[in-house]
């Protein structure tokens, strides 16, 4: 084994990257939320102190509940639509890869790009959407400052992202179905709607269970998005918007230890996200096993 020390060598440099930048703080983490600590003076042990206040924090539950009505906005939309665009574009014989290229786009572009250019177009007084409903007749929408419109406003946002994402990963998944059974399904006098129910989806069930958990993971992770729409600083304390209808976990997360400078309390939010999101993630694999199975 010492034989082979060039190549550990050669290869050092990634690991001892992953141990100081990614291991290390996960597990420095979970021993911090046991503490209480604002960065620069000593930590002083708490034990599950942090975890208890966390129980009893209003705060803490309205961004849980914000962050899964937002996920559930997103998400449902997002694969359902990634699915059909999917679906249209695998019949597509001309200008496949423009239109590969032009779906996907949205998901390479910058978050806080993005999150700009959503803030400018639903802006309650100067809004691009405002001022077509404005030529129509209607009156101005308060989309950034109701409670229900601001998630609405934060899930477009993530659905424009992520859809061209998934599309692409559907897309994959039906190039990869054989031609052979869709030409006997035809021949059995099986419809449009009937093959697409009854032979695509069954088909691509476990990349559909792929995109469902990575959708999971990702869209309960909404950070940038309402930091950015509505100007989260030190200066400007109001997290989420009027209300804080917009204030997710990872975004009381960010107030609590780098603005408030309590990293343990901070520590013991995330984790016990982490923890929510797993949850999430088992009962979505559960239920579409279950329906595979079925």
């Amino acid at each position: 084994m010492l034989s082979f020390w060039r190549q550990y060598l050669a290869i050092s440099p990634f690991y001892i990257v992953f141990i100081v930048f990614s291991f290390f703080p996960v597990f420095f983490s979970l021993y911090l939320a046991f503490q209480r600590w604002d960065g620069i003076g000593t930590m002083q042990f708490v034990g599950w102190q942090q975890f208890r206040f966390l129980w009893k924090d209003p705060v803490f539950w309205l961004s849980i509940r914000n962050t899964l009505v937002i996920w559930v906005f997103s998400t449902v939309p997002t694969l359902l639509g990634a699915l059909v665009l999917a679906t249209l574009l695998h019949s597509v014989r001309r200008f496949k890869g423009f239109y590969r290229i032009a779906l996907f786009l949205p998901n390479v572009t910058s978050i806080v790009a993005v999150a700009i250019f959503f803030g400018a177009v639903f802006s309650n007084n100067f809004g691009l959407v405002n001022a077509i409903l404005g030529t129509v007749g209607i009156s101005p929408v308060p989309w950034l400052s109701n409670p229900w419109l601001i998630k609405g406003v934060i899930a477009l946002l993530m659905t424009w992202m992520w859809t061209g994402y998934n599309m692409i990963i559907y897309l994959a998944g039906l190039q990869a179905i054989p031609l052979e059974i869709y030409e006997a399904a035809k021949m059995d006098g099986a419809g449009p709607v009937r093959v697409f129910l009854r032979i695509t989806i069954p088909i691509l069930r476990p990349i559909i269970l792929f995109t469902v958990i990575i959708s999971t993971i990702n869209g309960l992770q909404s950070f940038s998005e309402p930091q950015v729409l509505f100007g989260t600083n030190a200066a400007n304390a109001s997290l989420g918007g009027p209300g804080q209808a917009g204030l997710t976990t990872l975004l009381y997360f960010y107030q609590s230890a780098f603005m408030n400078n309590d990293y343990g309390y901070g520590a013991a939010i995330v984790w016990a996200f982490f923890i929510l999101i797993v949850v999430l993630v088992l009962i979505n694999w559960r239920v579409v096993q279950r329906g595979r199975k079925a």
